[in-house]
């Protein structure tokens, strides 16, 4: 399978490029390959790997996620986007009618739709405690936003009746201009100045929104963090995006969640792990301690002879997974601590230990080389 190419690279801009920028590119290729004026071969799997790139690169968060994981963000099963629209009918920013009249002195166009349009969608970031994130949590969120008129309901009029038709344009939202060149008529289709492009006229305004069809507020709104929540994962409050046109709805609000650490644990996916310091006679003997996990302390065995850098698993002690899949478990990391500034009572004691393990038959390391080999540096 042959591999895709960056999206800035199909497009000829920077990562750094501004939305208009990518669109004036996307605009200059998807004319140059669409496959109504490119009969050349390769043409049309060109022109759907630009339009597959704006398709992400015009989207804030798409691009964002392209930004972070590249083409994977996009793959079945990789909490991506699902794919693409592909095909040619998500042609949008390209007008085909002025295009074709351009070159033809008028022929067939296509109309702009002026009906209406959802929002963009916008995002924004917040960052909570580890045990947060384990445990999930409800916060109020002050959000600033475009909320659409209540009493027009977003038309910006007074009544239904003060809405009409605009007569510059017959309510199509672009009047036409052509222009006599040598290469035949030339049209171009612009925004109606009458209507600024909605197709209709409002006689008398909406007193509560002045006609705007919306209101700018700042509400506090419940936003629910679920258990299990990882950083970078994002959240999704409907509705609280930018606002749409000629009565469209807002866009979503996406939420990064970014997680704060924690001194005492370290997670990996769904799986939990921890460092505990055992004193060396403890580990020598066995014992049985208080584990400090996510959800509380935890009565754990120290087998007889555990080693520095040994691990124990504490089963289904991680995280809850997002989805519902289970649990992940929890690592405990030993480490074995050596006593420093013995007393000459201890020193005397660990000699005669040392002098009993001398004596074993096939004794291999002594426990004094055991100790120096393990903590060597």
């Amino acid at each position: 399978m042959a591999t895709k190419r960056d999206y800035y690279e199909v497009l000829g801009v920077s990562k750094n490029a501004s939305n208009d920028e990518i669109k004036s590119a996307y605009r200059k290729l998807a004319k140059k390959y669409h496959p109504d004026l490119n009969k050349e071969p390769g043409a049309e799997e060109k022109f759907k790997e630009v339009q597959e790139a704006y398709e992400v690169l015009s989207d804030a968060q798409k691009k964002a996620q392209y930004d972070q994981f590249g083409h994977a963000a996009f793959e079945q099963g990789a909490g991506g986007f699902g794919g693409f629209s592909g095909g040619f009918g998500g042609f949008q920013d390209v007008d085909l009618g002025d295009l074709f009249g351009s070159f033809f002195g008028g022929g067939r166009r296509s109309q702009r739709r002026n009906g209406p349009t959802r929002g963009r969608d916008r995002s924004d970031t917040i960052s909570i405690k580890f045990m947060e994130a384990i445990n999930g949590k409800t916060i109020d969120l002050q959000i600033t936003y475009d909320e659409p008129c209540t009493k027009c309901g977003g038309t910006g009029a007074n009544s239904s009746s003060d809405i009409e038709t605009c007569s510059r344009c017959n309510g199509t939202g672009t009047v036409k201009q052509r222009q006599q060149t040598i290469f035949g008529t030339m049209e171009t289709s612009t925004t109606c100045p009458e209507c600024h492009g909605t197709g209709k006229i409002i006689k008398n305004k909406c007193t509560a929104c002045d006609g705007k069809g919306y209101n700018r507020v700042r509400k506090n709104v419940e936003v629910n963090i679920p258990a299990g929540i990882n950083d970078g994962q994002q959240i999704r409050v409907s509705g609280k995006g930018e606002r749409g046109s000629n009565g469209g709805p807002n866009g979503d609000l996406f939420i990064e969640v970014r997680v704060e650490r924690d001194p005492r644990f370290e997670r990996d996916g769904n799986d939990i792990h921890s460092q505990l310091e055992v004193p060396m006679v403890a580990a020598a003997l066995g014992c049985v301690v208080d584990v400090e996990t996510v959800y509380g302390p935890v009565e754990m065995t120290i087998k007889e002879g555990t080693q520095n850098g040994q691990t124990f698993k504490l089963k289904g002690k991680g995280v809850k997974d997002l989805r519902g899949n289970g649990q992940g478990d929890h690592y405990v990391h030993i480490k074995v601590l050596t006593p420093t500034k013995l007393t000459n009572e201890e020193k005397a004691l660990l000699e005669q230990f040392n002098e009993l393990e001398q004596k074993k038959p096939n004794r291999g390391e002594s426990f004094f080389e055991k100790i120096k080999r393990t903590f060597k540096k």
